[in-house]
């Protein structure tokens, strides 16, 4: 292959990325008001219509182009990298078929000169023909046609978008942006997945206009493609496929409508195969939840989010105070991927009005750390010309979404207590973005109610994990702190020395083993008027009852020991130390650090401080050592700097170190090794 097109193809499977993300959640963008009027003009016109399309005359020369960029090879590499799955060809021809649709639809609505609009009244629809012993498939749309011009520009070359470049044309006019969120798909490769099972292809067309010729663009993917006017050509589109021997099955009407339901059992226009209405354009948003059925759930999720897994949970609620309301919300059963994680991704719920479709990817209607919620939200209070741009700052927006987010959290807290088993399965797919909720949320009040959904392995609960609800309830009302502690694992948790206080205690602790875990409790601060309080920060801000100071216990350095010590230690970790001290708290360990705000420090030593001399690391952090005065390393230590001074030396560095890593504010802990390797060349001089 060139190198040429190589790049072709690696645009091309960009592109179709893009296209497929965006239909992931467009699928659910295409009911309409007036569907069933289309299924009504449907039925009274079957009987006159004709399929076939023998009918279609030649009227003029014909017209041969080349591909702009595109060889058969190149074309069969395109079709069989981007779709492993060959049955859906028919969902990106179906697509395409309903966008079309929408234009025309945006088209006559918008039109006040009706004699520029040729038959105007007509049913909107898509109708798909199978002849088995032709070995052909044929799928037409009623909608706004090609001109020769677009035939050219939308399927002479991969990877261009008819639907892109309609979407292009209306964000110059910000009144046009309601029809904008009304194209599924992206025309260009959609429309090339017919490759995957045709040998050839032959699209025969006609625009809106009432002057427009029909026309016949035809191609066998070899590098060149013709087009000429043809008479007897309805408005609208249709693509002929002439299928290849190993793909006859897709001539078959009962393999068609099974693709049909699997993939596009939703699009808002009626799909007639052979005559016959194949899918289902109901709203099922506006149903009676209690009339819809398990199997149409999975159906509709399967088709809004693209995906073959299920719905984990499902949120189907009607209100009508204080907005009125139709949800039909999933949260999925799969894992997230890679693009719901990333929080640049768009929501996957779309907005309606009267089952009128006002955007597809509501970018305000759930917050970013919901973008996982897959659905449809329809509110009677949202007029029909909000634009994209009042979207962003509409207070009835912003009232929506206030109550559909306070809805979802409650619903989560209901599956949290009644199905706590399936909960715990999506909390621990999904627990991230209730974190995030709680970062990011600016209201006190939705992060404490997010808080109640959070949960953490204790001290006191080997297996499983409690809430913040049930800490709360579990420790006298005296009791003002809830405490933390991070740690990477259990067993670290439980032999931390920040843990040996409270566990000598039995205090209840919340052990947190994400990274993030203490960022998030710090914003939170507080729940239920009880403080989130560090393990760390607990010791830090310890009494400093005068009594208890000058008593450290039976087997401690005494007081005096104690007052030449602290400054001797500070002087030997000046410029790495703010304070050292002794403290009442340890038993096993000789030392710890402590800062102010250790979640925060630990934040900026993993992302920040490479950035800085370690002298201006020591100067922001401001570390204090709390030394045990009862421990044998501190007690010879002491008696260590007159006898072997250098000896006192390393093995103060080499505490200070260790409690530097204990508390995970060590940049690199590697740098242990040349200290360590000095002190046991030191402590072996003797033998």
């Amino acid at each position: 292959m060139s190198v040429r097109a190589f790049g072709v193809l690696l645009k091309a499977r960009q592109l179709s990325r893009l296209g497929s993300l965006c239909r992931q959640t467009n699928r659910a963008a295409v009911w309409t008001l007036r569907a069933p009027q289309f299924v009504e003009q449907s039925q009274l016109a079957l009987a006159v219509r004709c399929f076939a399309t023998a009918a279609q005359q030649p009227a003029g020369g014909v017209d041969k182009h080349e591909f702009q960029a595109e060889t058969r090879q190149l074309l069969d590499i395109v079709a069989r990298s981007l779709y492993s799955d060959h049955e859906v060809f028919v969902r990106e021809l179906i697509s395409n078929a309903s966008d079309a649709l929408e234009k025309f639809r945006y088209t006559a609505l918008s039109t006040t000169n009706e004699s520029e609009l040729a038959a105007k009244d007509r049913a909107l629809e898509i109708r798909i023909t199978t002849d088995k012993p032709q070995m052909q498939l044929i799928i037409q749309d009623t909608g706004i046609g090609m001109t020769r011009d677009e035939l050219i520009s939308n399927l002479g070359t991969i990877a261009r978008s008819g639907s892109k470049q309609f979407l292009e044309q209306l964000k110059q006019d910000q009144t046009n942006a309601q029809a904008s969120s009304n194209i599924i798909g992206q025309f260009g490769v959609g429309f090339y997945s017919s490759f995957i099972v045709a040998q050839r292809v032959e699209v025969y067309t006609r625009a809106s206009d009432p002057k427009a010729p029909g026309l016949r663009w035809s191609t066998d993917g070899s590098g060149s493609y013709e087009i000429e006017e043809v008479e007897n050509v309805e408005h609208g589109t249709k693509i002929v496929l002439h299928l290849k021997t190993e793909c006859r099955e897709y001539a078959d009407e009962d393999r068609i409508r099974a693709v049909i339901k699997k993939y596009s059992n939703f699009v808002g226009s009626p799909i007639l195969l052979n005559g016959k209405q194949a899918n289902e354009i109901k709203p099922l948003w506006l149903m009676d939840p209690q009339s819809t059925t398990k199997e149409q759930h999975q159906d509709f999720y399967r088709f809004i989010s693209n995906s073959f897994d299920m719905p984990r949970f499902t949120l189907h609620y009607n209100a009508d105070v204080p907005l009125s309301i139709h949800a039909l919300l999933y949260f999925p059963e799969g894992k997230p991927g890679l693009f719901e994680m990333s929080r640049d991704g768009s929501t996957g719920v779309a907005l309606y009005t009267r089952k009128v479709l006002i955007q597809s990817k509501t970018e305000n209607l759930l917050p970013k750390w919901l973008r996982f919620v897959k659905g449809v939200v329809d509110s009677e209070d949202i007029p029909l010309n909000l634009s994209r741009e009042l979207l962003q700052n509409n207070s009835l927006i912003r009232k929506l979404s206030s109550v559909i987010s306070s809805r979802v959290i409650r619903f989560l807290q209901e599956r949290a207590k009644k199905q706590p088993e399936e909960y715990e399965a999506f909390y621990r797919d999904y627990g991230l973005f209730l974190k995030e909720g709680i970062v990011t949320s600016t209201d006190s009040a939705e992060k404490e109610e997010i808080a109640k959904l959070l949960r953490f392995e204790s001290s006191k609960s080997e297996t499983g994990r409690i809430s913040l609800e049930e800490y709360a309830k579990s420790v006298s009302e005296e009791q003002k702190d809830i405490y933390y502690l991070a740690a990477p694992n259990r067993v670290l948790a439980e032999a931390s020395p920040y843990y040996e206080n409270l566990k000598k205690r039995n205090e209840l602790v919340l052990f947190c083993y994400e990274p993030y875990d203490e960022l998030v409790l710090m914003q939170l601060g507080q729940f239920k008027n009880k403080k989130l309080v560090s393990v760390e920060k607990e010791m830090r801000n310890q009494s400093t009852d005068p009594a208890a100071l000058e008593d450290f216990g039976q087997d401690s350095l005494l007081r005096s020991e104690l007052d030449s010590l602290i400054p001797w230690l500070q002087d030997q970790l000046k410029g790495q130390v703010a304070k050292v001290k002794a403290t009442t708290r340890l038993d096993t360990h000789p030392c710890v650090i402590t800062v102010e705000e250790m979640a925060a420090a630990r934040h900026f030593i993993r992302t920040q401080s490479h950035q800085l001399p370690e002298e201006n690391r020591f100067a922001l952090l401001q570390p204090e050592l709390e030394i045990n005065p009862k421990h044998p390393i501190i007690k010879k230590l002491n008696s260590l700097r007159d006898s072997e001074p250098e000896l006192a030396l390393l093995i103060t560095k080499q505490l200070f170190a260790n409690a530097m890593v204990g508390a995970g504010l060590a940049e690199d802990p590697r740098m242990l090794l040349t200290n360590m390797n000095a002190l046991l060349s030191k402590a072996l001089e003797k033998y």
